[in-house]
């Protein structure tokens, strides 16, 4: 008869108890005609030294098992990365460039600049959303190093457990890797240098090469060139290395869309037409005007949407618009606020201001 072992382990353990020894097996295999090398061949892994075993041991290592091969880290290739398409997206400016290069599946690093608020990372969302294309984006500071980037050991339980950084993810997924605000880093940021020129990356810490698969590609926005902010409107940008901007193929300088697009964005936020079309012309008005270098502030797209949307919440033009403008001094509101006047002629100013002075003043 074939004896298996979970039956000699459960005879064992009701003659002797867990904890047996050779003579123990010895009597057992006796009684039951057995050999005493084909017995303690079957429970083997219960041995904890020399002719002892402790019966229970199994159990116990098969619950530690169970416990800890459980993953430390949440393994982020079972998620899905391509991003929410927007029904009220609007496109505009460089964005069918953009999704050419995406949908090209080249290598092709892409730089893009302009001025704060013109939609550069929206649209960048929105042309992996139309091709149904995983993004990773990272929003750069400048204390984001390689750790952030590549990876790096995580302490989880009491182990270390090797964490992929949003690079690395990006590499093995063949993801677009949107660098936010790359103008913000500091010099740590040239540990992606190998990475820009398409080669992949060597983890120093693991020994191990990670090839970019197929359609990975880095696409990197910024307020200024990579130049830093003379004018002093974007603090905390910073001058990149020379070399690190070379590796990007081509830079593409976004503009605020035109009056007749930026009208039927707000559009899709606000019914009334026609102060959409009042707030549009305005900002193109105030941009001119500030590209000349008659004024220090501007209108930007998202300030638009700010306005048209604080208009849904308190069904107030006046109140929407002053409050929008409250980020500004009061000198440059002021001269905002009069121009508006001027283009929407509906709009009463005196109106804002004593509604600014009762809300300053409630007793009044």
């Amino acid at each position: 008869m074939t004896l298996s072992t979970e039956y000699i382990v459960s005879s064992l353990q009701s003659l002797y108890g867990d904890s047996v020894t050779t003579g123990d097996i010895r009597g057992w295999c006796a009684i039951n005609g057995c050999s005493y090398p084909t017995v303690t061949k079957k429970i083997d892994q219960y041995k904890v030294g020399r002719g002892k075993w402790e019966l229970s041991v199994q159990e116990i290592k098969e619950e530690l098992e169970e416990i800890y091969t459980a993953p430390a880290v949440e393994n982020h290739i079972e998620q899905n990365l391509v991003p929410v398409k927007d029904d009220n997206f609007v496109s505009f400016g460089n964005f069918n460039d953009i999704k050419k290069i995406i949908k090209s599946n080249l290598f092709y690093p892409t730089f893009i600049t302009g001025l704060s608020g013109n939609g550069k990372t929206l649209g960048v969302e929105q042309a992996c959303a139309a091709l149904k294309r995983e993004l990773i984006r990272v929003n750069i500071t400048i204390e984001t190093d390689e750790d952030d980037l590549v990876g790096g050991f995580r302490l989880v339980d009491g182990n270390t457990s090797w964490h992929n950084g949003p690079v690395i993810e990006a590499l093995e997924r063949g993801a677009i890797l949107l660098l936010d605000e790359i103008d913000l880093a500091s010099n740590k940021i040239l540990c992606l240098q190998s990475i820009l020129e398409g080669k992949g990356v060597f983890l120093k810490k693991t020994g191990k090469y990670i090839q970019p698969k197929e359609g990975f590609n880095v696409i990197a926005t910024a307020n200024t060139k990579g130049k830093g902010s003379e004018d002093g409107r974007f603090i905390g940008t910073n001058v990149l290395n020379e070399a690190f901007l070379e590796r990007f193929c081509v830079t593409f300088e976004q503009e605020y869309p035109t009056p007749q697009v930026e009208t039927k964005i707000l559009g899709h936020l606000c019914d009334d037409k026609k102060f959409c079309k009042h707030l549009a012309d305005w900002a193109d008005i105030i941009r001119k005007t500030f590209n000349e270098g008659g004024i220090d502030e501007v209108i930007s797209t998202r300030r638009l949407v700010h306005i048209v949307k604080a208009y849904s919440i308190f069904e107030d033009k006046t109140k929407a618009i002053g409050v929008c403008l409250n980020r500004f001094d009061d000198e440059t509101k002021q001269s905002f606020i009069e121009l508006y006047d001027k283009v929407d002629v509906e709009f009463q100013m005196n109106d804002l201001e004593d509604k600014m002075y009762i809300e300053e003043n409630p007793s009044f």
